[in-house]
């Protein structure tokens, strides 16, 4: 649950690095949210409504964590640009967002993966 915490104190942050779990874990309890959202609405007879809020109050969030991503396996942000071509953009995205990140440090910051330092 602090992976996805994390992500939302990070509302708009769309600078630095974001390690794969951090990445992969905020996709899963969005999807965990989601779906019980659309059984709620589906229960109460408001189908689009507070699916439609949540979806919306996430947006920024999903988007920027999705930056961070790409930042960490060296690519610019606007790969997810790639997700606009049909069946392949959405393949490759994944393919990169899974991908392992850059050991040392990039253009886009440190290894998040790296023990800090006192």
């Amino acid at each position: 649950m602090n992976w996805y915490l994390d992500v939302l104190k990070k509302y708009a942050v769309f600078t630095g690095r974001a390690r794969r779990q951090e990445f992969w874990m905020f996709a899963l309890f969005n999807l965990i949210a989601a779906v019980i959202l659309v059984i709620v609405d589906a229960a109460l007879g408001t189908y689009p409504l507070l699916y439609g809020i949540y979806v919306l109050g996430v947006l920024l969030p999903s988007l920027a964590v999705m930056v961070r991503r790409l930042h960490d396996t060296g690519r610019s942000g606007w790969w997810i640009l790639i997700d606009l071509v049909p069946l392949v953009g959405a393949i490759i995205l994944i393919v990169f967002l899974a991908t392992e990140g850059e050991a040392q440090q990039n253009a886009y910051g440190p290894n998040p993966k790296a023990a800090p330092t006192y």
